[in-house]
């Protein structure tokens, strides 16, 4: 009896060298093509770590086990979360023209990017995932704002505004000395649902044609965190 399973095994892999394989289908689409549930009682471990960094193996959609390198795995899963702010610190001149208009906030540095998403030559974001993504953003004067009837920030999808604060700043003139009535910080939050490709970036909202942001990260940055 032994024998003759032995045999059967020897004609069964001799077999697959040349054709295809079904176990419960006729047929058969790979080398080995099984349809139905596979059990493996024991299995060595494998100790090489770094056989890991470079590939798993995944079922496809089709049911075809492939390899995929593991970093695409890993990236694939990591939710975005980045903060940035003002590189340098000191102080960030704004020039914004005449009359009340937009101008990008150029930031130019990262706390942290998980993701790698954010860009701060162009000083945008770049979904890489669909998901519903919580986006901050809060800038403050580095030092009194002049009277102006608009004065905000701005949170754009696509180039789109999707969130806004901006109200008149307003200040007072003591004995020559400017003091603001109205906070010189500005800040808005939203959620926002991202496809893979549509961007995030960030804007000032004034009428006045020169604004000074204070660099400091507690004082202006942004966040961005994708939920879910």
């Amino acid at each position: 009896m032994v024998k003759k399973i032995q045999f059967i095994v020897v004609v069964l892999f001799s077999y697959m060298g040349f054709a295809q394989v079904g176990i419960g289908t006729t047929g058969p689409t790979a080398a080995l093509d099984i349809n139905g549930d596979l059990r493996i009682r024991t299995i060595s471990e494998e100790f090489d770590v770094d056989l890991a960094k470079d590939s798993i193996l995944v079922i496809s959609r089709d049911g075809t086990v492939k390899r995929i390198p593991s970093r695409i795995v890993i990236s694939s899963a990591l939710k975005t979360a980045v903060k940035g702010n003002f590189a340098g610190g000191g102080t960030v001149n704004l020039n914004l023209g005449v009359g009340a208009t937009y101008t990008m906030l150029p930031f130019n540095n990262e706390d942290f990017d998980f993701n790698d998403e954010f860009d701060t030559a162009t000083n945008t974001f770049t979904a890489k995932q669909d998901g519903i993504y919580e986006v901050s953003v809060q800038i403050n004067s580095s030092s009194g704002i002049a009277a102006s009837s608009n004065y905000g920030v701005c949170i754009l999808k696509n180039g789109l505004v999707e969130a806004k604060e901006d109200y008149a700043n307003v200040n007072i003139s003591v004995l020559s000395i400017n003091i603001d009535v109205t906070p010189t910080v500005r800040k808005t939050k939203t959620l926002l649902q991202l496809n893979a490709g549509d961007t995030i970036s960030f804007q000032l909202y004034s009428d006045l044609s020169v604004v000074d942001i204070s660099g400091n990260s507690q004082d202006s940055f942004f966040t961005i965190v994708q939920i879910r």
